[in-house]
């Protein structure tokens, strides 16, 4: 019996690209966490004097976080936030991003992947029509957001604000149908929820 493999755009010529696509369809990637997605993930952080805490009500999730931090060398602690409530703790120095820039394209690509599975949005449910969105109360950083997603030719919809009543300096964008396939080959996601959703894009 042949496996099939995820397709394969000839249009993904980087090598850190093409790893993502191409794979057998029963084989799993273990994510790789680098400086920039967790750059990307602190949009959705708390910060404390001398470290940064996620928070995620995914268990798995925090544990995948955790493991490519040590695999940066540091050390990262997770802990439950209340007893009833789930809600997964993960923790860890600032010392780690203190002097990080964003600089190459593997960069933006990484930040952009950390940023959407802390504030991405996407329609969960198939009788849903399909969606992917980003929303923060940072315009600024939607907009360079926006700029990198252009810059790997993957097309979005214009900055606005769902509700000046509800939020007044609430920003979001729509990812445009076209590039839901390169968004989900190209960006892709950490987050096991996500992950799974994307995949069915390709």
């Amino acid at each position: 019996m042949v496996i099939p493999r995820e397709p394969f755009d000839k249009a993904q010529g980087h090598s850190h690209e093409r790893s993502r696509v191409g794979l057998r369809r029963d084989y799993t990637l273990a994510p790789q966490i680098s400086k920039a997605y967790l750059f990307g993930l602190l949009h959705d952080a708390t910060v404390r004097r001398t470290t940064y805490r996620i928070a995620t009500k995914s268990e798995l999730f925090a544990g995948i976080i955790q493991q490519g931090i040590k695999d940066l060398g540091r050390k990262a602690w997770i802990y439950k936030e209340g007893k009833n409530r789930n809600l997964w703790i993960i923790e860890f120095s600032k010392d780690l991003l203190r002097s990080f820039r964003i600089k190459t394209r593997k960069d933006k690509l990484d930040f952009i992947r950390g940023f959407f599975d802390a504030e991405g949005g996407m329609a969960k449910h198939s009788q849903v029509r399909f969606y992917l969105y980003f929303c923060q109360k940072n315009k600024t950083v939607l907009l360079k957001i926006k700029k990198y997603l252009a810059e790997l030719g993957i097309e979005s919809g214009v900055i606005h604000n769902p509700s000046k009543k509800v939020d007044p300096d609430y920003w979001r964008f729509f990812i445009r149908a076209k590039s839901y396939k390169d968004f989900a080959t190209i960006i892709d996601s950490n987050h096991p929820e996500k992950l799974s959703i994307l995949r069915m894009k390709i």
